[in-house]
């Protein structure tokens, strides 16, 4: 009963402050985008293990694929050879592999124009009708500003749901904008830092109840050869090197509540998902400072209309300092959620804070009725605060519209072509193996 009540509890708050964010930010106009992907390749095959096989253990939920259309359909019948890359026999079909890879070019606020690689793995550990999709991405990216990104993330549910266990590990090499604390700072005195990062971010939960999960994790993030590339008076530098300094390390413990009734966690079409997490970060793991965080990541999804397969997708992201101050990289910032995916419409990074209030909403429609094209519409609102007096005094407002592209009908992951909009001037294309959110 508790778990039926949480949803329910939260949802008049929640819903009130969307509509009244909505109505103001459904007056703004939208833009067309234009973007393009190099090619794709989509595999659908079967690893049998005989063991698994004789006891049926692992199947995929079944569902109706017959009017749906991916990307490698396009290439399929283009091809004269219109056989599947693999044929996937009815035994077979007891541990399905759904595999996306993308080779792509992009253009970010963030990368400038950019070569990138993706690869997704989705699979369900059980057959049961509400089965959670497993998912296992890696990409590798480089781009015109020498960055390098390279995020390995595997969110995998065990047999009968009884674990959760969640890796979120990058390395990031880059240049990368500051602009000092809070949300009045100015887009035309930021200062652009190289800097080299590993971030390993380790959890495991155990279910409690159905849906709900509780669980302990190890955060790891080290950043290393800090430095400004702007040239700077002896003053700004000296300043700079202080708040910053060469390298910053933070290790702690993480204490996890998370409620997800989500069956797609690779394109949510319906459910609730709640993650609570409180950060503690010690001297005596490893960390150069004692410092703690809380962050509460709320998200729900309907179909809207109610019978089409259209969804309407709300997120609320409060992110908050607790005790002591984290290194400056650490602090609440856009775009440098778990996802990196926040503030559409901004630079990553544009805003940072000792404390973030993060609010969006999405309409996702299909363009296309086979699924292969759709079309989404996004609003979002964010507000920091600044490090003295930790109070929110603006409003950042970011919009916006995409297209995506299906990369795999199986296991709904597309390819997301989002182009924002946001204040002083500030606009982009913003690309995503999966959805934002």
């Amino acid at each position: 009963m508790i778990c039926k009540r949480i949803p329910s509890a939260f949802a008049v708050s929640f819903y009130i402050l969307i509509l009244n964010f909505n109505s103001r930010l459904l007056k703004k106009q939208y833009f067309l985008l234009f973007s393009c992907a190099f090619c794709f390749f989509n595999v659908d095959f079967a690893q049998v293990n005989q063991s698994l096989k004789k006891d049926s253990l692992i199947t995929p939920v079944e569902q109706d694929f017959s009017n749906e259309r991916d990307i490698k359909d396009v290439f399929r019948s283009k091809s004269k050879n219109r056989k599947p890359l693999f044929e996937i026999d009815n035994a077979s079909k007891e541990n399905q592999r759904h595999f996306s890879f993308v080779p792509a070019a992009g253009y970010t606020l963030q990368t400038g124009f950019a070569g990138i690689l993706s690869a997704n793995l989705a699979y369900y550990n059980d057959n049961s009708a509400d089965a959670k999709l497993s998912s296992i991405s890696t990409s590798l990216t480089y781009s015109q500003y020498n960055q390098t990104i390279i995020p390995f993330q595997a969110d995998i549910w065990t047999k009968g749901g009884k674990y959760n266990i969640i890796s979120d590990n990058r390395f990031i090499s880059y240049p990368s904008s500051i602009f000092g604390l809070g949300g009045r700072t100015d887009p035309n005195k930021g200062v652009t830092i190289n800097f080299s990062s590993i971030k390993l971010h380790e959890t495991i939960l155990k279910s409690v109840a159905k849906n709900f999960y509780i669980g302990l994790g190890i955060y790891y993030d080290d950043f290393w050869g800090i430095r400004a590339l702007d040239p700077l008076t002896r003053r700004k530098d000296s300043l700079l090197t202080a708040e910053l300094g060469k390298g910053e390390t933070s290790v702690g413990l993480a204490f996890r509540l998370l409620y997800d009734s989500r069956l797609n966690q690779i394109n949510p079409q319906n459910g609730w998902y709640y993650n609570l997490v409180y950060r503690s970060n010690q001297t005596f793991l490893g960390s150069e400072e004692n410092w703690s965080s809380l962050m509460l990541d709320v998200r729900k999804y309907f179909h809207f209309p109610a019978h089409s397969k259209n969804v309407l997708a709300f997120w609320n992201l409060d992110w908050v300092t607790t005790n002591g101050t984290p290194p400056y990289l650490l602090l609440p910032s856009t775009g440098w959620d778990d996802q990196y995916n926040s503030g559409r419409g901004y630079i990553q990074g544009r805003f940072r804070g000792k404390d973030m209030y993060y609010l969006e909403s999405e309409y996702r429609y299909r363009i296309s009725r086979n699924g292969l094209l759709g079309g989404v519409l996004f609003a979002n609102v964010q507000r920091f605060s600044d490090d003295i007096s930790k109070q929110f005094d603006t409003d950042i407002i970011g919009y916006g519209l995409g297209l995506r592209m299906k990369l795999n009908k199986h296991s709904g992951a597309n390819l997301c072509l989002d182009y924002g909009f946001g204040k002083n001037g500030s606009q982009g294309f913003f690309v995503n193996l999966g959805e934002v959110f």
